[in-house]
């Protein structure tokens, strides 16, 4: 797939520029009808959906404390400056490339890029809708109109389940072409249709709180229809090459840590400290450890020597949550940046394409680990058990809430067992886990039995919520997305780590709007806060901290 998918975008150019006949007068930067290769079109779409998927995971993965958030207080976390990328990827990139491709596809019987082009704007409206709230939809593409209005989030979620039913009826149509290059899922349209019909769910389970009735009834439908994204083989990921230069196609957490001089994201210490103590099987290929003992030098962690703030629990993690080498930083943290680029815990094997983590001890560096090679995990077939274990404990859907449970972590385990074993770093994790006497499935087991038992003992639904939530958090690391809609969808795991400041303001319910968006639209205003929350967040300010 990565040789592909590196030899594909040398001839994207050459494609484009042998299949396009522009008048001397047409801007050669607009995409349109008239001047553009369809299977061009649809492998932009596809590259162009990971990098919306990357823009607006991040967000959620530092305000969920799966990375450090670096600033002081939440009004100061989301800048309406720190979106315009995302904004352009989505309006100028995607949402008009799908615009463009839709009507060339259906005329030329080509319903496979059709559907595909469907989903991706179905999925893209919907993520934006999640972090901004109302959003330009109906009037976003329109050439002649430059003041384009919001419309409502809820109409944006009717739009993109429209949008996600006319996309599985053009993956049902006899096409005369699959997609010439689809690299997600290599030319199976049964999996589109399933990632189409888990997408529903996603959205389905987001509008519970608003619509409990309709959800139970359309989830059930969806239980029913047997269409959902269930095995590994089934999982929406987009895949990174190795690749530095021409192109760069490495992961870009693996790209903007693993250098001569190291730097990048600050993990959170409360989310490895979490799994550290959980003895989670995960940990060692979600992080890589530069250093395996804790430094005692101020001047490289400065609160190792001041004492944990009052308003932090007796059980909360504060500063090095471990004595072996871990090395984060607390929820809004806003301190200075030392020189431990080659000292911090940095992103390991899964899923950025780093090292795995067998207690060497040595800085990154240019080609360490799998050389980048890692996955976007945007929609993987445990997400589709925990979420169905979530709606069955809400809603009373179909099916039992611990069996599901049980099967989303241990499909979790078997996701991230399976990268590690496929990766370049196999050979590493087998000397060392024989050298430590590491059986993989016996620590699996383990892990879920401890789980089991909790569940089995908690006395209210809310208590097995919880559970729930928390295990879903641990496998959606490098999905901030689903992330940040679970904690404002359940106000769960419970247990996030508090803000260094002790009045650090109210969380973000909806993000800022980009500067850009309010300073060129006469028909935007921009937010007071990001207090309001999206229409289906209906959760009080209380839940979150």
């Amino acid at each position: 797939m990565t040789n592909k998918f590196i030899k594909y975008l040398f001839v994207l150019s050459a494609i484009l520029v042998s299949s396009c006949k522009l008048d001397l007068l047409d801007n050669p930067n607009a995409v349109t009808t008239g001047n553009t290769d369809i299977n061009y079109l649809a492998s932009q779409i596809q590259i162009s959906y990971a990098t919306h998927f990357n823009q607006l995971s991040d967000p959620g993965m530092r305000l969920t404390r799966m990375l450090n958030a670096g600033a002081a207080i939440y009004d100061n976390a989301i800048t309406p400056g720190g979106n315009v990328e995302t904004w352009t990827t989505a309006y100028a990139g995607i949402l008009n490339d799908v615009k463009t491709i839709i009507p060339l596809a259906e005329k030329a019987e080509f319903f496979v890029h059709a559907g595909m082009a469907r989903f991706v704007r179905a999925s893209v409206m919907v993520n934006l809708v999640d972090a901004f709230g109302d959003v330009p939809y109906s009037e976003a593409l329109d050439a002649n109109n430059f003041n384009p209005k919001s419309d409502g989030g809820a109409s944006i979620y009717t739009a993109a389940l429209a949008d996600v039913d006319k996309a599985i009826e053009n993956f049902g149509a006899k096409s005369k072409s699959g997609l010439t290059t689809d690299l997600y899922y290599s030319g199976s349209v049964d999996n589109w249709i399933r990632a189409a019909n888990t997408l529903k769910l996603k959205i389905l389970l987001n509008k519970r709180l608003i619509d409990a009735a309709g959800s139970k009834t359309a989830i059930n439908a969806l239980i029913s229809g047997g269409k959902l994204i269930s095995t590994s083989a089934q999982s929406l990921t987009f895949k990174y090459g190795t690749n530095q230069v021409n192109p760069d196609n490495r992961h870009p957490r693996y790209a903007g840590q693993y250098s001569s001089t190291g730097g990048g994201d600050y993990q959170s210490n409360s989310y490895m400290g979490s799994m550290y103590d959980k003895k989670d099987p995960r940990i060692r290929s979600y992080f890589y450890r530069q250093v395996i003992v804790n430094s005692k030098d101020v001047n490289e962690i400065r609160c190792i020597t001041n004492q944990k703030p009052n308003h932090y629990a007796a059980t909360d993690y504060y500063c090095l949550p471990t004595t072996v080498g871990y090395w984060g930083r607390d929820h809004l943290s806003n301190e200075g940046i030392p020189p431990d680029g080659l000292r911090r815990t940095a992103w390991g094997l899964y899923p950025a394409g780093g090292q795995y983590d067998n207690d060497n001890g040595k800085p990154v560096a240019l080609v360490a680990g799998a050389a980048g090679a890692g996955i976007h995990p945007i929609m993987m077939s445990s997400f589709t058990d925990f979420m169905l274990a979530e709606a069955t404990i809400t809603l009373g859907t179909t099916g039992d809430a611990k069996t599901l449970l049980e099967s989303a972590i241990r499909k979790s385990m078997a996701d991230v067992r399976n990268f590690m074993l496929s990766s370049t770093e196999a050979g590493k994790i087998a000397t060392f886990e024989a050298s430590k006497n590491i059986i993989w499935a016996n620590d699996v087991n383990a892990y879920v039995n401890d789980v089991l038992n909790a569940y089995t003992t908690a006395s209210t639904d809310a208590d097995r919520l919880n559970i729930i939530a928390t295990e879903y958090y641990f496998a959606l690391y490098g999905n901030g997305i689903e992330a940040y809609n679970l904690y404002r969808r359940t106000g769960m795991p419970r247990n996030l780590q508090p803000a260094l400041d002790p009045n650090p303001g109210a969380f973000i319910r909806s993000y800022y709007y980009p500067s850009s968006f309010v300073g060129r639209n006469a028909n935007a205003k921009q937010k007071a806060n990001m207090t309001l929350p999206v229409f289906w967040d209906n959760n009080p300010a209380t839940l979150f901290k």
